[in-house]
């Protein structure tokens, strides 16, 4: 496993400063650029490169639902399009990226297919499917069986990560949660975490409206969603949350630690992604692996795929791994 010092090395800059921005450290004053370049580095030495054979050259074009410094602040989906460059590299095909609004610049590309990071409505997907018939859907999937699809059964992560929490005999459980939106304002996207979470928890007689806190998929809504949390409940907090992605689990382990509240003894936090900081924050965080990389690799396979002509839609879900950390038991 990589370490710290290892990061700092590669990005030229401090162990103190590396240590700082994977913590997320609100106070620290640095570019986005040297944020960018660490955040990079470490999901370098996270990802395992394996040897394939080339194929024929091609050319894709990644378009991603989010901008270049949104994409800073959710390693998520940095990791999914590493996946996809350092597959497109093993197989000699080269990539464009673009972000959706700009997409007419898009249009000047000649590309044999698009792999859209992100969620997308219909509207947008149609309007993807003007450039090039060759589509490839990764973390969404639409209705219409016309595309290929990259996903991660998040109903089945929820209860993989409720049954872990009730094994340890917590029976007060909170949810941290965030909601999303179309970029093109169609709609709020539907989040099967918090759905399930619900479901299931009734299902299990233990749901209770006032543990459960939303607001959007960053550390600062963690931060805030806790410190809210806290300041209702004081000593009926609940002993463990689940946090809807890492970012929030993140957050939420500061406020705890600024409430001088210990983690795991009182509270258990366990996230959901596994991004490559996670190994590295205080407590190190329990979470649920997303096989991110992977993500991007079966991507780029399936658009190969179909410029090879499949014509029969795929939908690919992987599978997921709890990985058990400091932050709980």
């Amino acid at each position: 496993m990589a370490t710290i010092k290892d990061i700092a090395e590669k990005a030229g800059v401090s162990i103190a400063t590396v240590s700082r921005v994977l913590n997320y450290d609100s106070s620290l004053s640095v570019t986005d650029e040297t944020r960018k370049k660490i955040f990079e580095v470490a999901e370098k030495l996270e990802y395992k490169r394996r040897v394939v054979r080339k194929s024929s050259p091609s050319k894709f074009a990644i378009v991603h639902w989010y901008t270049e410094k949104e994409e800073l602040e959710d390693l998520y989906y940095m990791s999914i399009r590493f996946g996809i460059e350092t597959r497109c590299q093993q197989l000699d095909a080269q990539i464009v990226k673009y972000f959706y609004n700009d997409i007419e610049e898009l249009k000047q590309e000649n590309i044999q297919g698009i792999i859209a990071i992100g969620k997308f409505s219909e509207n947008q997907v149609r309007a993807l499917a003007e450039i090039t018939e060759h589509i490839v859907l990764v973390d969404h999937s639409l209705m219409d069986d016309s595309y290929d699809s990259v996903i991660t059964d998040f109903d089945k992560a929820t209860k993989k990560i409720v049954d872990h929490l009730l094994d340890k005999g917590h029976h007060s459980i909170g949810y941290i949660g965030g909601r999303e939106y179309y970029r093109d304002q169609s709609g709020e996207i539907a989040d099967l975490r918090e759905k399930t979470f619900y479901s299931y928890m009734n299902e299990k007689r233990l749901w209770n409206e006032s543990f459960i806190y939303t607001g959007s998929f960053s550390v600062d809504d963690g931060y805030r969603l806790m410190k809210q949390a806290i300041l209702e409940h004081q000593e009926a907090l609940p002993t463990a949350f689940f946090a809807g992605n890492d970012l929030l689990a993140i957050g939420a382990l500061r406020a705890l630690h600024e409430e001088n509240i210990v983690v795991p003894d009182r509270v258990n936090i366990i996230g959901l992604n596994d991004i490559s900081v996670s190994k590295y924050i205080y407590p190190s965080l329990s979470t649920l692996k997303v096989h991110t990389e992977m993500m991007g690799e079966v991507a780029v396979d399936l658009v190969m795929e179909r410029v090879m002509g499949r014509k029969v839609s795929k939908k690919v879900q992987l599978g997921t791994e709890l990985i058990i950390r400091d932050s709980s038991f």
